[in-house]
């Protein structure tokens, strides 16, 4: 029987221990952990994320707020409130929601931020140092999955671990996270992306399979060996006209025609998503004790 890999009550467990450290925090330094997030434009999807990950700042006691910035700003003005932000002392971790507008320079605004308070650990420095395993924060989404593996008893000790995608933000730091000497990592990796021949070859040989590839259901039951555990990361609209809303979401694997063959796989939603916000309040939190000392 295929075991569903929880994110939402795997994260709950997070939330509660950050939720205890949080207090204890307050009331042995009386020091609130403080998260701005900023948000340029008015994406749906971006302002739903920021709400989200909010709202369980406010849950576990860490202090949040959102910064607007309309869609027309430039890069100056945003800069300037980085530059702000990073010398507020109320805030200890600063996230700068992606997509940016097209006329924006990602990679500028990224480097403006403060290493100390780069809680989604995309700085050039907290990169380098992640490289090196010796970064005090780790990126979201790929913390995230290694937390729920380890947490739901999957060990990535000498694994192959098979990832499909190779972005900054999920494929590449999963791939270092993964590739570390230590007991939650210790894998051997091979990052799969559109220059692979023959996918299915490779997919096949994984032990656990990552896909974070943007394309609904493109990872399928043929792909996959039997008893792999296998973490969806997409999240895609499809049309669907049963619905209230006249869409559904699904991952970019084939769960129904997956489940059953495998040994453990990540619902889409309730999955990856719940780990990812749970990352960035441990992030936060780390932040504030660092600055601490």
């Amino acid at each position: 029987m295929t075991i569903l890999l929880d994110g939402k009550a795997t994260s709950q467990v997070i939330r509660e221990e950050i939720a205890a450290s949080v207090k204890d925090l307050v009331t042995n330094t009386g020091i609130t952990p403080g998260l701005a997030a900023v948000l340029v434009g008015d994406d749906p999807a971006s302002a739903v994320y920021v709400r989200n990950k909010s709202r369980a700042c406010g849950e576990v006691g860490i202090f949040a707020e959102t910064f607007r910035l309309s869609a027309d700003s430039t890069q100056h003005e945003l800069e300037e409130l980085i530059d702000s932000l990073n010398s507020n002392d109320k805030f200890h971790g600063v996230l700068i929601q992606l997509p940016l507008p097209q006329h924006m320079d990602e990679i500028k605004v990224i480097a403006r931020l403060d290493p100390n308070k780069d809680v989604d650990c995309m700085h050039p420095l907290n990169i380098g140092l992640l490289m090196q395993g010796r970064s005090d924060f780790i990126p979201g989404t790929p913390g995230g999955i290694q937390q729920l593996l380890v947490r739901n008893g999957y060990s990535t000790n000498g694994k192959h671990v098979v990832i499909c995608g190779r972005s900054n933000i999920v494929g590449k730091p999963l791939a270092i996270l993964m590739l570390q000497k230590t007991l939650d990592a210790n894998a051997t990796v091979t990052v799969c992306h559109t220059g692979t021949s023959d996918l299915p070859s490779i997919t096949k040989k994984a032990d656990i399979l990552v896909a974070a590839i943007g394309k609904p259901k493109a990872i399928r039951a043929d792909m996959v060996r039997d008893g792999a555990i296998v973490v969806d990361v997409g999240i895609n609209r499809i049309d669907d006209a049963s619905k209230r809303r006249g869409y559904r979401l699904v991952g970019d694997v084939d769960f129904d025609g997956v489940v059953g063959k495998v040994a453990a796989i990540t619902p889409v939603p309730g999955g990856v998503g719940p780990m990812t916000i749970a990352m960035l309040l441990v992030n936060t939190i780390t932040a504030a004790k660092k600055r601490l000392g």
